[in-house]
């Protein structure tokens, strides 16, 4: 790994928001490409990060401060990316299940799914499942992140794949459910294809059912 882009892996694993844009900007100056920094120093911490948070070292402010880190420092890439020469695993659309507001989850599932090299579409908070029918419908997607935080909207998760049966899509994509009160047996129970433990596990869900693993 270059020295350049080995400071840029270390500030996302150190959380070193007031310098990450500093690492990257001495990247750009000695002519490294953006798609290597992202792969080479943002992508690489962030998987350092993801095995801190499951290991117990870091806990989910620290996850949350990583996304800030990263959040800054993408600042200074993306106008520099063509965006023909990157080449993404895949489309998630991504929400918090209907009649539940809660968005600290799903913005760390993004973060993490877009450094992985996915495309996000993020529908936000009570999101109703007939938005995301639609935008399955209007986009390339193969893949539904729902984060569901509150047992109550339980049920929402059916709503959205009975929705999706019923519109003739739900071979097309593959769900994957998170959140507080979610479990292997509820995605089971649901029928839904994947269960994630906490938001680092998005990446390797999606690459197994997307075929990218």
């Amino acid at each position: 790994m270059k020295e350049p882009i080995g400071a840029v892996h270390r500030a996302v694993v150190d959380l070193d928001i007031d310098g990450i844009k500093d690492v990257i900007q001495k990247c750009l100056d000695e002519g490294i490409h953006p798609l290597e920094i992202i792969e080479g120093g943002i992508s690489s911490g962030l998987a350092v990060v993801g095995e801190k948070f499951q290991s117990g070292e870091y806990y989910l402010s620290e996850l949350v401060l990583s996304g800030e880190v990263v959040k800054d420092g993408m600042t200074l890439l993306e106008d520099k990316i063509d965006k023909a020469e990157t080449m993404t695993k895949g489309t998630v659309i991504l929400a918090t299940a209907k009649g539940d507001i809660h968005d600290i989850g799903k913005n760390i599932v993004g973060m993490l799914l877009s450094a992985g090299g996915y495309n996000i579409i993020d529908l936000g908070v009570d999101v109703h499942e007939d938005q995301i029918v639609e935008k399955v419908k209007d986009s390339s997607a193969g893949g539904i992140a729902l984060s569901v935080l509150l047992t109550t909207m339980i049920g929402s998760i059916k709503d959205l794949v009975d929705a999706l049966k019923e519109a003739g899509l739900r071979e097309k994509v593959k769900i994957a459910i998170g959140g507080a009160c979610t479990s292997q047996q509820l995605a089971d129970d649901m029928m839904v294809d994947a269960y994630g433990e906490d938001a680092v596990e998005a990446v390797k869900l999606f690459d197994r059912m997307l075929g990218s693993a």
